[in-house]
């Protein structure tokens, strides 16, 4: 699944940021973020190749600190991604709901703002987490232990408050945009609107995203954590919630697949865009005689 998300997350990311830089100048609010987006979702890309080969030989070789680097890069963008998606879902209730608003909320300098704040929050929410991710010496081999694999007396607390703070706020920011975005449109005369079918479209792969990959990682995380810090789970309880955890973090990478998708409908012009840098054959023109 790593393997899989960095072929299709390196390629399309590149992409992206190719045709935002070349393609869609100047940038409004909603472009600026997207092209954030897309350079979180390559720094993950580019950190698993690494994991693939440490899941594969089952021995970690670069130690400790590319041990806790790549960790960070995880979940750096995770996190990232999680404000990322709240800071477009809040746009686009503003353009829908407060249509007055709309021009200058799409200014470049919101979403400039926006980005900046972002990547500073999701930074200090994460910052503690590189103290608490060792290596671990098993026989003659290494292993990287993933965040919740680490002291659980340590991680147990950190964890609930990136849960609450990191995923569970941004998820009701989230559901209160799209719940009046729904509302708006369905007394709205224009809500046919491309641009508001759109905004609504968005909205809502937004937040499939937050149920679909980014749920289940953070149950089975506060599972796991709790499964160690228990006295009263057995081993094959623990194991039977380590595999499943383990299934939920390439589940959760998986919003960059998502993210991919969110760029043709959070803007008219990014499908056109891409469609221009395919080389296309010119067709052959060819004469035709007509005698009478």
């Amino acid at each position: 699944m790593y393997g899989i998300i960095f072929l299709v997350g390196f390629t399309g990311n590149i992409t992206a940021i190719i045709i935002y830089v070349v393609k869609l100048r100047p940038w409004k609010s909603g472009s600026i973020i997207m092209m954030n987006l897309a350079v979180a979702d390559l720094l993950y890309a580019l950190s698993l190749p690494f994991l693939v080969n440490f899941y594969i030989t089952r021995n970690w070789t670069l130690g400790e600190f590319m041990c806790r680097f790549l960790r960070f890069c995880f979940h750096f963008n995770l996190y990232g991604s999680i404000l990322f998606l709240t800071c477009l879902s809040v746009f686009r209730y503003v353009v829908v709901v407060h249509p007055l608003r709309a021009a200058q909320v799409q200014k470049a300098s919101w979403g400039v703002s926006a980005c900046l704040i972002t990547w500073a929050i999701s930074l200090l929410e994460i910052s503690p987490m590189v103290t608490m991710i060792t290596t671990q010496k098993v026989g003659n081999t290494t292993d990287c232990l993933d965040f919740a694999s680490n002291d659980p007396k340590m991680v147990w607390w950190y964890g609930w408050l990136l849960s609450i703070l990191g995923y569970l706020l941004p998820l009701f920011v989230v559901c209160w945009c799209y719940t009046h975005i729904r509302v708006a449109l369905g007394r709205s005369l224009s809500a046919s609107r491309p641009s508001r079918v759109r905004a609504h479209r968005l909205t809502v792969m937004i937040l499939a995203v937050f149920v679909m990959c980014f749920l289940p990682y953070h149950i089975l995380r506060v599972l796991r954590v709790d499964s160690l810090r228990s006295n009263m789970t057995s081993c094959a309880d623990k194991k039977t919630i380590n595999d499943v955890y383990m299934l939920s973090r390439p589940l959760a990478g998986l919003n960059t697949f998502f993210n991919l998708a969110l760029f043709t409908l959070a803007g008219d012009k990014f499908q056109q865009a891409f469609y221009s840098l395919i080389p296309r054959r010119k067709p052959e023109i060819s004469m035709v005689a007509v005698i009478c």
